[in-house]
């Protein structure tokens, strides 16, 4: 079965659980998963009755889909997302974000937890991502292009719109939540960078790095998504400080920011309803 095949059959199976027309998806990283469960829900689907859809291994990932109000905005929650590090394809990891957009989403709206690079960036910090190096992990639009979706070379000059982009800064700035902005760079996992990874990834314009994202926003371009994201900076990168990095420490540090991460997601997504 192709790609293209897949994402028509998961289409398909979805449809015939709910017909929500969602504006916006959201995508729900360590420590917000309990956001999707405050929302007004008209459908929730767990990945596990989508026919040949990838469910996540990861603790504090959920695996469903919830269709829902953001305010007044029609809006798919992905409460819980799969990695490549998993043992996924790569054409299965953006699969999700691929049929969200088929089900007529227009904006993709990224989160995560991530580790700060930037040493001007502290635990705890949001940074609001502007643009993205990809170079380190594969590239999900490799091998046949799904030309229901978008062009096989697509640009990717703006990955990361301004317009959401400003949006969220003012949503930020009402709120009075300190906002960072800077480059994510995603890197394939498991295991945590080390020192010298992080030295090289500074000197290439990183300011934080995570597991997951880029393939995504990639994917949602591909498509004709406007996207948009924010990480949660959950620690300082290897070697920035003299403690090992652990999973227990970054789930810890995106819990504790999570109730100004949900007004600040909550608040700019309620304004990207008219855009």
């Amino acid at each position: 079965m192709t790609a293209c095949e897949k994402l028509v059959r998961c289409c398909e199976c979805i449809r015939r659980f709910t017909d929500f027309k969602p504006k916006v998806t959201l995508v729900l990283g360590s420590g917000l998963g309990a956001f999707a469960d405050e929302i007004k829900a008209e459908a929730i689907i767990d990945y596990s009755d989508i026919d040949g859809f990838p469910t996540s291994t990861v603790e504090g990932h959920k695996g469903r889909f919830v269709f829902g109000y953001i305010g007044a905005v029609p809006a798919v929650i992905m409460q819980g997302r799969v990695h490549y590090y998993e043992g996924y394809g790569i054409e299965d990891v953006v699969l999700p974000v691929r049929l969200t957009a088929m089900l007529g989403s227009e904006i993709l709206f990224l989160t995560n937890a991530s580790g700060g690079i930037n040493p001007d960036f502290s635990a705890g910090d949001f940074m609001l991502i502007n643009d993205h190096i990809s170079s380190f992990a594969p590239n999900p639009l490799r091998g046949e292009n799904i030309d229901i979706l978008g062009t096989r070379f697509p640009d990717m000059s703006e990955v990361y719109k301004k317009e959401l982009r400003e949006v969220i800064k003012r949503s930020a700035a009402e709120l009075n939540i300190p906002l960072k902005e800077g480059v994510y760079v995603q890197l394939m996992g498991p295991s945590f960078e080390t020192p010298a990874e992080i030295r090289m990834l500074r000197t290439l314009g990183a300011d934080a790095v995570g597991m997951s994202t880029v393939c995504e926003a990639i994917a949602a371009n591909h498509a004709g998504m406007k996207v948009c994201g924010i990480s949660c900076i959950a620690n300082k990168a290897a070697g920035m400080t003299d403690n090992p990095l652990t999973h227990a420490e970054v789930q810890e540090c995106a819990d504790k920011a999570a109730p100004l991460f949900k007004k600040l997601i909550e608040r700019s997504v309620s304004a990207m309803g008219g855009l």
